[in-house]
């Protein structure tokens, strides 16, 4: 059946069409798309049809279910997981990371040691692991001194390689402080910047599918996981939440995204104010 509000398409594509891709995704990185998300699927396919001139989503769909379509399948995730991120985003999560995470961390320094690490599970293409390392460097002027690591992974390979590449268009400085903008970042090309080398090296970016076996074994005093899990279903969640509490160290951090909570997922965590939440069991 064609949807037949979408008759001036330039490409069919049928409910059939829909729901096969919709369970592939599910199947594939446990994201529950739901019912609604016809004309996003849409738009971030229709460009690799176009580029492979497949005539339909039916020729795609059946392309990427055959061995021939390993590779394309790869490409398939990769668009439909991809979100939009910007530094900094949901601020909150920064400054309570360099007031009160970062200080607590520290007290403990004399007796656990100068060890800290921080996940950034659903990294995007780098921002926010590159944000939460710009914090650390400017809340911890004795950082060198500390064994610090950031871990930033992604389902999306190509947003694992733009992480890893740090390049960015000079318009996502617009409104950062200058001295941050100005110590942290450099002109790389026309209307490029890069961040620096210093900051850079302080991230790991690493390919991973959160329902696939994790090969870190933590623990982490922090996880960022915002705006990650909006599309898994409920079991899923539990599931994915029970993990990150059984990495996270005891009175580890976790923050998730705004239109996330963690009501009738899991008990393991409480909640400390604007989506930051402390692991208790």
């Amino acid at each position: 059946m064609v949807d037949p509000a979408a008759e001036d398409r330039e490409f069919t594509f049928s409910t059939d069409d829909y729901a096969f891709l919709s369970r592939l995704l599910k199947e594939k990185t446990g994201i529950d798309l739901g019912p609604s998300k016809q004309n996003m699927v849409y738009a971030r396919l229709a460009k690799r049809l176009r580029k492979l001139h497949i005539p339909s989503f039916r020729a795609y769909c059946d392309f990427i279910a055959g061995p021939d379509g390993v590779d394309e399948l790869g490409a398939t995730l990769n668009a439909l997981t991809t979100t939009l991120t910007k530094f900094f985003r949901e601020n909150h999560h920064f400054e309570h990371l360099g007031d009160q995470a970062l200080t607590e961390i520290r007290a403990r320094a004399n007796t656990q040691g100068k060890r800290l690490r921080i996940w950034s599970a659903g990294c995007s293409s780098g921002e926010e692991p590159y944000s939460i390392a710009i914090t650390l460097r400017r809340a911890m002027p004795d950082l060198a001194q500390w064994d610090a690591k950031i871990l930033a992974t992604d389902i999306d390979t190509e947003m694992v390689r733009r992480g890893t590449e740090g390049v960015y268009n000079a318009e996502a400085l617009e409104g950062m402080p200058i001295d941050i903008s100005s110590k942290c970042f450099e002109p790389h090309s026309a209307g490029k910047v890069r961040v620096k080398a210093e900051i850079r090296q302080m991230i790991s970016f690493k390919h991973l599918n959160l329902m696939a076996q994790w090969p870190m074994k933590g623990p982490f005093d922090l996880i960022f996981c915002r705006n990650v899990v909006i599309y898994f279903d409920k079991d899923t969640q539990r599931v994915l939440f029970d993990r990150y509490a059984n990495l996270l160290v005891p009175g580890g951090f976790l923050y998730i995204g705004h239109s996330e909570n963690l009501f009738g997922i899991t008990e393991r965590f409480k909640l400390l104010g604007r989506n930051i939440h402390r692991k208790i069991a």
